[in-house]
């Protein structure tokens, strides 16, 4: 893995391909032990999520279903600033056993904010899994109950992740040169 250079910003390799498909297959095998059972619905997070839910679900060899939404503050150009709408989420989740699929979680108000939209719906069990999580930039509680890598809070880009719309197609992660 070599240096890239994406917008003008210099990125060192992290995490290489391998690494993250072995942990992603040893989640799918928490999974398994978990929800074999229980045909869970499982809602990827996009943009950011696509990859991790992709690579997690070929691994799952039970009966599982898969959605994909996308979560949004702005109401025209501007934020919100609080309530999260779920587009796509056209799935009744009612009783059924969710697992939220996100790339990575930082601060945690995404999912703080959106976690109680989920539990109004009144699912039978709602866990997160998460490919990274930034525990140091975590300012909202929230219960990450199967995550991959816990990293620092420093910028990463590829397997998902984007800077600027650019990155997400890179198979590796890759960390911002100025934090390392």
């Amino acid at each position: 893995m070599a240096k890239l250079t994406v917008h003008n910003k210099t990125f060192v390799p992290y995490l290489p391909e391998a690494l993250i498909l072995e942990k992603v297959r040893a989640l799918a095998a928490q999974l398994r032990a978990d929800y074999a059972d229980k045909r869970p619905l499982f809602i990827a997070i996009l943009n950011g999520s696509f990859m991790f839910a992709s690579d997690l679900f070929k691994e799952l060899d039970f009966d599982a279903e898969i959605c994909f939404i996308k979560l949004a503050s702005y109401k025209g150009t501007k934020s919100t600033g609080q309530v999260l709408t779920a587009i796509g989420l056209d799935t009744d989740i009612t009783n059924r056993h969710v697992v939220i699929l996100e790339d990575i979680i930082d601060t945690g108000k995404t999912m703080f904010e959106f976690l109680p939209q989920l539990q109004n719906q009144q699912p039978a069990s709602l866990r997160i899994a998460v490919l990274l999580h930034k525990p140091d930039a975590t300012v909202h509680p929230i219960r990450i109950d199967y995550c991959c890598f816990s990293i620092p809070d420093k910028f990463v880009l590829g397997y998902g992740l984007d800077f600027d719309g650019l990155g997400r197609n890179i198979r590796e992660l890759y960390q911002l040169e100025d934090e390392v």
